[in-house]
């Protein structure tokens, strides 16, 4: 049973045990650090404070002891005899009662008495003042009759025999009592200097002890505290690293600390924002390189260069040799700035370049319908342009807006400076667009219709210059029904 009641105290122990370093791992840092400097404080205050107590009790005690033993030194030790002697001159007729005035004697004996008693601690001289005080009364009694017979004249016998066996026996006794008064107050004040001694050594002893204690609980906590904070931080700082190396499956778990906690809580939504916008930029690049394969596609398809170069046979056929050449220089021209080494942004200066071959060559297949016009500052040339984004807006306006008006229709390439930003336009005098149209040409330019081709070639230009430079760049659509549509390209000014 003994043994059952024994291993159930040590499972309790230890439960308790487990329990506050689980609740002090779940502490802030700054709690800890307030834990540790109460730890340490605290039992310095306590010691402080009972020395203080123990020294101010045991040095009230000695003090009121040694103030009492300076009292009792005022009496007189030859009171018996000055007592004695003036009482038997007063017996014998030598000296009148008011010449010795023996009340003054014991009024002065009884003045520290009172004092001490006010003040004393000590049981033992409580006792004897009250036999004091006593001893007084009668010696006052006895002095009293004594003067009442010497007013008499006569009863000289009793004044006698009350001198000799009343007066001399009560300051013998007072006297014993008062140097008794004395040596208990000494011995108060020797046992309060023992005491004071005894907790001084005491004091020195449990400083000792406090002192090792402190250093212990010091060092203790200086290894604690640091590596409580240390540890999760490496851990931590263990987890950026990964991060950094490319890792961001891997996540931060904390189970202690509410700091750290937090802290492994943040870095664990950082690393799934990264791990979203990593997804986000490849699948923004795999739907910029889909719509630049699909641009270029687009722009070297077969029905575009089956007419070229049946174009160019018919020249040929009509014996145009000048023609043919020029032609096929265009051509090659522009599969050269289409191909143009791979690169995906050219400066504005080569994409004038490849439109204007474009313009060529369909102005040899349309001449009758087709006039067109380019001009381009020189201040822009430099400014970078996604390739191949003019090409589609002047097919646009060739085959939706000039092949649908009766007459020639005019194509206008321009470019400008305009709110800190190059602009180049496209403009013509085709058939335009209503209303409705071009509400859902603009909603088509961010938004992706799978089951219209209407939109398909704005859209992939639009989305190319955004993923390139922002939002804040693209196209801006203006038409009016009749009269004409203009398209205008936002570019960043310096790229």
């Amino acid at each position: 049973m003994k043994r059952q009641n024994k291993q159930k105290g040590n499972f309790w122990n230890r439960h308790f045990v487990v329990s506050v370093l689980d609740r002090y791992r779940d502490f802030t840092m700054q709690k800890k650090i307030s834990m540790a400097f109460l730890l340490l404080l605290v039992p310095m205050i306590l010691f402080v404070g009972i020395w203080f107590v123990s020294v101010l009790n045991v040095s009230s005690h000695y003090e009121s002891a040694i103030r009492n033993t300076a009292i009792i030194s005022e009496f007189n030790l030859d009171f018996k005899k000055n007592y004695d002697y003036k009482i038997y001159l007063i017996t014998t007729g030598n000296k009148t009662y008011a010449q010795q005035n023996p009340e003054e004697d014991i009024r002065y004996a009884e003045d520290i008495i009172r004092r001490v008693k006010s003040t004393t601690e000590n049981e033992e001289n409580r006792e004897c003042i009250e036999q004091l005080e006593r001893y007084f009364q009668a010696l006052e009694k006895y002095t009293e009759t004594i003067r009442k017979n010497v007013m008499l004249d006569g009863k000289y016998d009793e004044n006698r025999d009350l001198w000799e066996n009343g007066v001399q026996l009560v300051t013998t006794n007072i006297q014993n009592k008062m140097l008794e008064l004395l040596y208990n107050e000494n011995r108060q004040s020797a046992i309060a200097y023992e005491d004071m001694r005894n907790i001084n050594r005491n004091m020195i002893i449990i400083s000792l002890l406090l002192a090792a204690f402190l250093i212990a609980a010091a060092t203790m906590m200086v290894t604690i505290i640091p590596r409580s904070i240390s540890k999760p931080i490496r851990y931590l700082s263990n987890i950026t690293k990964e991060v950094a190396q490319g890792n961001l499956d891997v996540r931060a778990h904390m189970e202690h600390g509410a700091d750290v906690k937090i802290l492994a809580d943040s870095l664990n939504v950082m690393i799934e924002k990264i791990q979203t916008l990593i997804d986000n930029v490849m699948l923004e690049q795999m739907r910029l390189r889909e719509a630049e394969l699909e641009i270029l596609q687009m722009q070297i398809n077969p029905h575009f260069l089956y007419n070229t170069l049946d174009t160019i046979v018919w020249l040929a056929e009509a014996g145009n040799k000048e023609a043919v050449v020029e032609m096929v220089q265009t051509l090659s021209d522009f599969f050269r700035s289409s191909l143009n080494s791979g690169k995906d942004i050219v400066s504005i200066e080569s994409e004038i370049r490849h439109v204007s071959s474009y313009l060529q060559i369909q102005r040899v297949r349309y001449q009758d319908i087709l006039e067109y016009e380019i001009s381009i500052p020189e201040e822009i040339g430099n400014c970078q342009i996604p390739k191949i984004t003019l090409q589609p807006l002047v097919e646009n306006a060739l085959y939706h807006g000039i092949k649908y008006k009766r007459g020639k229709g005019k194509i206008v390439v321009t470019g400008r400076i305009q709110d800190h930003m190059c602009v180049l336009s496209v403009r013509d005098d085709g058939v335009g667009m209503t209303k409705e149209r071009l509400h859902q040409v603009r909603g088509g330019l961010t938004t992706k219709i799978e089951d219209s081709n209407d939109f398909y070639g704005l859209y992939n230009v639009n989305e190319r210059i955004r993923l390139k430079f922002g939002e804040e760049y693209g196209l801006r659509i203006d038409s009016i029904s009749q009269e004409g549509t203009a398209v205008d390209v936002w570019l960043p000014l310096e790229s």
